[in-house]
């Protein structure tokens, strides 16, 4: 089946069996292959990736679902040399340990923060009326799909404070 996707900014042209995921397309038919597969069910979130701005579980949805849409990874958001604020706040804070989680992380951080300046509350947002303020408990019930199995959370939430311009 043919799909056509933006990816990173360049147009992608791909012709794939149509059970093809959107995480198995990027990493085994574009060779980008910083999205990881965790758990292939959508429970630790280090396949997340941003499709149109919003994060989602590239392990959950098939490519051709995505046909015209924009995907953005962690290759897009920074490289080696040119990192994001973000990527730049992880590094300093210590905000990784075996970098495993860190692409899906940082993808869903960077959406998550996104969500909040469009003014969207979560589970324990007080005000819902103004813009939610990045505490831990916010930044905790936002990135709770991000699993992370070396335990760097309190590290991770600093991370997400500082690229903010959050003082902790």
């Amino acid at each position: 089946m043919e799909t056509n996707l933006t990816i990173n900014g360049t147009q992608q042209h791909l012709d794939l069996d149509p059970r093809t995921t959107l995480l198995d397309a990027l990493r085994h038919h574009l060779g980008l292959t910083g999205s990881k597969k965790g758990c292939d069910h959508g429970q630790c979130g280090a396949c997340t990736v941003m499709v149109n701005g919003r994060r989602i579980n590239a392990c959950l949805t098939l490519a051709c679902m995505h046909d015209g849409d924009e995907v953005t990874t962690i290759e897009g958001i920074g490289q080696p040399g040119n990192l994001s604020p973000l990527q730049e706040a992880f590094v300093s804070e210590d905000g990784f340990q075996c970098g495993y989680c860190t692409p899906g992380q940082i993808c869903s951080a960077t959406a998550m923060l996104e969500e909040i300046s469009n003014g969207w509350p979560s589970h324990v947002t007080d005000d819902l009326d103004g813009k939610a303020k990045l505490t831990p408990e916010e930044i905790s019930e936002r990135m709770s799909g991000n699993l992370c199995r070396c335990s760097a959370y309190p590290n991770i939430v600093e991370a997400i404070r500082k690229a903010a311009g959050e003082t902790a």
